[in-house]
């Protein structure tokens, strides 16, 4: 009988509440900034929040944390909206904190009321040096005991746009003298006259993250606000809003990042390769974005599966790429229709096949009985890879090499009897005779080889650009790396090759996954025309770059 899996805290916590009673139904919320595409460390989020509230019969919301409108787009707020689709995932309402800045002005100018806010005219400059250290007490701003009265006024006139950006804050009013440096007088509100993607001009004051984030949560009854650890010393200030404001008690958990090896996840840097032309946009195959992953031929079960297996925990740690590749490969392996494409191609003629002579031959379309078969032009000249012909074959080689038989993939047995080379000394020919009765599915030739090469009809191969994609960075851990994080690029994450491809690929889609047989996986990229096939490597076939680490 197969072990049940264990809870992770979250589960735990969140079957307490039920058993409980706390909570009748969980809601949790997944709350981006609209100022970058997403990447794998959002993915792992989505499938946390979205998760448990499948598990649990709950649901959750996208809110959109709207509050900087001098950084966010709506084509951020719509390419999101895309890769959670496309991972799989439903939310039950559409929101964003931009809904709430009527209610969160009243909110602040209920914390006025209290006396518990008030406007400064500090700079942010000035407010720095008066917060003082983890070890030594801030001291007051010299406007921190203005008169509820002036608050307001002053407060409006914000509003109105009478001041220019960075002349006045709303702030809380706390402790100066707090342990946690968070809760010494936090701004609440800022100046900034900028145009909102959605509210237009109406708004020349927006609230900072911590004022907007727990109260959204409130408006929306959120029962699980769920954060990554570096959020812990805002719960505190999270929790004192809620509390001052006696709106519903939202609660925030904390779980730990999972970092990818080989690559960064901080929208900051990622931004530094978009726009210094490190990388081609924000949904280069290679980047860490679900947008970059997708248009690789990443699949949504792959990174679910990922995510789950990952698991989340309260420490954080750097996760190594070769798992999520080892996912993908799980599932292609499945999925993946098959197909032949020469990277390489060194020509091969047949001399005893008639060349005015076109065989449809049939060969698998996929893992499975399943997908059935389809037809495979086959004629005298072909083009094979390069490295699978070699004129002194090394011991235990079971290609071609002169005198040497091989199986041509879903076709016949042929046997090299010789070969052509070039002025520089390359091969650029081999010329084979082939054994008319070894054909693949009625082979009565008794010829006995090991080998089995993949191959495409020189007369009927389509030609496409294959980008072969390999690890962004050089080291595992960039970030933690002396110097510019962008030294450790790997000048070898992109190489472009002229293929050979059979003509079933011609009608290839971007929706599909391909396995080009010996070679790894693929996808079309959007880059193809009818004109021009180009195609992504994916993954491999198997783990090549552990190969490499151990070489060096």
């Amino acid at each position: 009988m197969s072990e049940e899996k264990s809870l992770n805290f979250l589960e735990e916590i969140i079957e307490n509440d039920l058993a409980t009673g706390k909570y009748q139904q969980i809601i949790t919320r997944f709350p981006p900034e609209p100022n970058g595409y997403l990447h794998m460390g959002h993915a792992t989020s989505i499938c946390l929040n979205f998760g448990l509230t499948q598990k649990y019969d709950g649901y959750t919301n996208l809110r959109f944390d709207d509050t900087n409108p001098v950084t966010e787009d709506t084509e951020y707020v719509e390419s999101i909206k895309e890769d959670i689709k496309w991972l799989g995932f439903e939310w039950k309402h559409e929101l964003y904190a931009s809904d709430y800045f009527d209610t969160l002005y009243e909110y602040a100018v209920t914390l006025i009321n209290k006396g518990l806010a008030y406007v400064d005219d500090l700079s942010s400059e000035a407010i720095a040096q008066l917060k003082g250290t983890p070890t030594e007490p801030g001291k007051d701003s010299p406007y921190r005991n203005r008169s509820i009265a002036e608050n307001l006024d002053l407060f409006e006139r914000m509003k109105q746009g009478e001041f220019a950006d960075g002349t006045r804050t709303l702030r809380a009013k706390i402790d100066m003298a707090h342990t946690n440096m968070l809760m010494r007088d936090p701004l609440i509100y800022r100046i900034k006259h900028a145009h909102h993607h959605r509210t237009g001009d109406k708004w020349c004051i927006y609230p900072m993250y911590d004022f907007a984030h727990g109260q959204s949560d409130a408006i929306e009854n959120i029962t699980h606000s769920i954060c990554t650890l570096e959020f812990i010393p805002h719960r505190e200030l999270y929790d004192w809003f809620i509390e001052q404001l006696g709106i519903y008690p939202s609660h925030q958990y904390e779980f730990a990042r999972r970092n990818l090896s080989y690559t960064v996840m901080s929208k900051r840097k990622l931004l530094q390769l978009v726009n210094e032309k490190h990388v081609n946009g924000w949904d280069d195959p290679r980047m860490p974005t679900i947008s970059g992953m997708r248009r690789r031929g990443f699949t949504p079960q792959s990174i679910r599966t990922f995510c789950e297996k990952v698991g989340i925990a309260k420490r954080e740690n750097v996760i190594d790429f070769s798992l999520l590749e080892f996912c993908l490969r799980e599932d292609l392996n499945q999925t993946a229709l098959r197909a032949m494409a020469v990277l390489e191609p060194l020509k091969l003629v047949i001399t005893n096949y008639d060349a005015a002579t076109t065989e449809m031959l049939t060969s698998e379309n996929g893992p499975d009985e399943a997908y059935g078969h389809r037809e495979i032009p086959f004629s005298n000249t072909l083009w094979i890879e390069q490295e699978d012909f070699m004129e002194v074959p090394a011991k235990k080689w079971f290609r071609l090499a002169p005198g040497a038989s091989v199986r041509l993939k879903s076709a016949y047995i042929v046997t090299c009897d010789t070969f052509d080379k070039d002025a520089a000394g390359n091969i650029t020919t081999i010329y084979c005779t082939y054994h008319p009765n070894s054909k693949s599915g009625n082979d009565s030739s008794g010829i006995a080889v090991k080998g089995v090469i993949h191959w495409v009809s020189a007369a009927h191969a389509a030609t496409a650009e294959v980008r072969l994609y390999d690890r962004l960075f050089k080291v595992e851990n960039p970030q933690s790396e002396e110097g510019d994080f962008k030294d450790y690029i790997n000048p070898q994450s992109l190489t472009t090759v002229q293929a050979y491809v059979e003509p079933s690929l011609t009608k290839a889609t971007l929706q599909q996954r391909y396995q080009f047989l010996r070679k790894g996986y693929f996808c079309l990229d959007k880059d193809a025309t009818s004109e021009k096939l180009v195609f992504n490597r994916t993954v491999t076939l198997k783990d090549a770059w552990a190969k490499e680490v151990k070489k060096a």
